[in-house]
C-alpha cells in the first residue's frame, strides 16, 4: 500500500527566529496545486509557533483542562458524592492524560505554569482539601505522582525507546 499526502489537509509553514522572515508566505507547489501558508501548523494535535515555544499549545490545552475541571467537580458536588477512588480514576483519565499529551514536545521549551495551577485545582477536588493546603502536598494526599514528576517520566521513557530503537522513527 503507498501512501499518499492528503493535499486538503496539508499546508506549508515557515518557522523562522528572524522577525524580517517571520511573516514571509511560501508558495508551496505541490503535483500542479499550492499549499495553503499557516503560519501555526498544527501536527499529531500540537500546535507549532514559529519560536517553538508551544504557548499556543499550552493555552488551548489550559482550555480544554478548565472545562475538564468543571466535570470533575461536578461529580464530585454534593449532588454526586463521587468516592475518593471515583475522583482519582476520573482525574487520572480526564485530567492527567490530556495535560501529559506531548509533553516530552513542550516541557523542556516552556515553563508549564499555565496548566499546573488548573491541575493543582483539580486536586483540591480530588482531595476534599482546601486552598490553604500547599500545592506541593496535593498529589501526595491524592495518592498522584507530581506533574512535573509525570513529565519527567513520559520524556525519560521516549528517550529510553529511541535509544533503544536507534531511531524514534523506526
Amino acid at each position: 500500500m503507498e501512501a499518499k499526502l492528503s493535499i486538503v489537509k496539508t499546508v506549508s509553514a515557515h518557522l523562522n527566529l528572524y522577525n524580517k522572515e517571520a511573516k514571509h508566505d511560501m508558495k508551496v507547489n505541490f503535483n500542479n496545486e499550492i499549499l495553503p501558508f499557516c503560519s501555526e501548523p498544527k501536527y499529531l494535535g500540537v500546535t507549532l509557533d514559529r519560536s517553538l515555544t508551544c504557548r499556543r499549545q499550552l493555552e488551548s490545552l489550559r482550555k480544554k483542562l478548565t472545562s475538564r475541571v468543571a466535570l470533575l467537580r461536578r461529580i464530585a458536588g454534593s449532588g454526586w458524592g463521587a468516592g475518593a477512588t471515583t475522583s482519582r480514576i476520573a482525574t487520572l483519565a480526564l485530567v492527567h492524560s490530556t495535560a501529559e499529551y506531548c509533553a516530552p514536545v513542550w516541557f523542556c521549551k516552556v515553563n508549564p505554569r499555565l496548566i499546573d495551577p488548573t491541575i493543582n485545582a483539580t486536586l483540591l477536588t480530588v482531595t476534599g482539601c482546601l486552598r490553604p493546603i500547599p500545592a506541593d502536598n496535593r498529589p501526595i494526599l491524592a495518592g498522584i505522582q507530581p506533574p512535573e514528576l509525570r513529565r519527567n517520566g513520559a520524556t525519560l521513557s521516549l528517550a529510553c525507546r529511541a535509544m533503544e530503537l536507534g531511531h524514534l522513527l523506526h
